[in-house]
């Protein structure tokens, strides 16, 4: 079975989880592509786990660390791609693939995903609209008390214990299929973090593939707190991009606008370090217009609409 699934794990500064990490895929074809750790990652990897392929670079995104793994990889029949600060539990890995090979128009599957306490983490999500991103940034979803129609963008109302086919699933943890991917292309490493699941899913989803929720399998996922909630303005960056890409510049700008309401609301609302990140990306959106943010930042071929 190992050979059917090579691992993909980007790091940056990932030392207090790559153990844990990298100990639940051992066995498997594992690529490790380091994004310029100054915690001794790198050494920490090199040293103990010999045989992981450690590979160096600038860090040019998330996106960019996934195609540079998965292209190093031997042609598996099925990639995973597993964040640094998640583990997968058991033998998750091996019931992906069982599931993977009843559904061969799964381009896509993905665990549930749990907190380090052991409580779900929702994982199930839908794909941005100017409206779901109005939901969240405006705190309607919490304002309506996860009422459907207002809680979508966020996976509300789906059940987590049940598998089915869904818009897109949380990266931390996906199987995928290499066959999808090689149809479909690599991951469009103009999103630098954030995003770049969402798209790969749109594009497969497009394409004709299914992407699955499968609860059989599980993997623990730190998730924001291993960020402390400190990236408002790459969220919003990708929000962007990806709206830009997929649904034209107007409504890129429509939601420019919206999530400028909701930042500067929560830089109101917050305290500490959420505050400060909730101001900087008040001070970004306000700084152009959407085409204009994503030109600034490298995003020329991404804010056009896709077709």
């Amino acid at each position: 079975m190992a050979t059917d699934v090579g691992v993909v794990v980007v790091t940056f500064n990932g030392l207090p989880y790559i153990e844990r990490c990298l100990d639940s895929v051992r066995g498997y074809d594992t690529i490790v592509v380091d994004h310029g750790s100054t915690d001794g990652t790198p050494e920490f990897v090199r040293e103990r786990f010999p045989e992981v392929t450690l590979l160096h670079g600038e860090n040019r995104g998330l996106a960019a660390g996934w195609n540079r793994g998965i292209t190093a990889l031997s042609s598996p029949r099925y990639l995973l791609i597993l964040n640094a600060d998640a583990w997968v539990m058991e033998d998750a890995v091996q019931h992906l693939i069982a599931f993977a090979d009843t559904r061969p128009d799964a381009a896509v599957v993905g665990p549930q995903l749990l907190n380090p306490d052991g409580t779900l983490q929702r994982s199930v999500r839908g794909f941005p609209t100017v409206w779901r991103l109005a939901t969240e940034y405006l705190v309607l979803r919490r304002l309506t008390f996860g009422f459907r129609p207002f809680s979508a963008a966020a996976g509300g109302g789906v059940d987590h214990t049940t598998t089915q086919e869904v818009d897109w699933v949380v990266g931390a943890a996906l199987l995928v299929r290499s066959e999808a991917v090689r149809e479909v292309g690599l991951v469009d490493d103009d999103f630098f973090l954030f995003s770049e699941e969402v798209d790969w899913c749109y594009r497969f989803r497009r394409a004709g593939w299914k992407v699955l929720y499968y609860p059989g399998a599980r993997v623990t996922h730190v998730g924001e707190s291993s960020h402390g909630g400190r990236m408002v303005r790459e969220l919003a960056r990708s929000n962007l991009r990806y709206m830009a890409k997929h649904h034209g510049e107007r409504a890129a700008e429509r939601a420019r606008k919206v999530m400028l309401a909701g930042v500067a609301l929560r830089a109101l609302l917050h305290r500490g370090e959420k505050r400060v990140a909730n101001r900087e990306a008040t001070r970004w959106l306000r700084s152009g217009s959407a085409s204009e943010l994503l030109a600034q930042a490298g995003g020329r071929r991404a804010s056009r609409p896709s077709g």
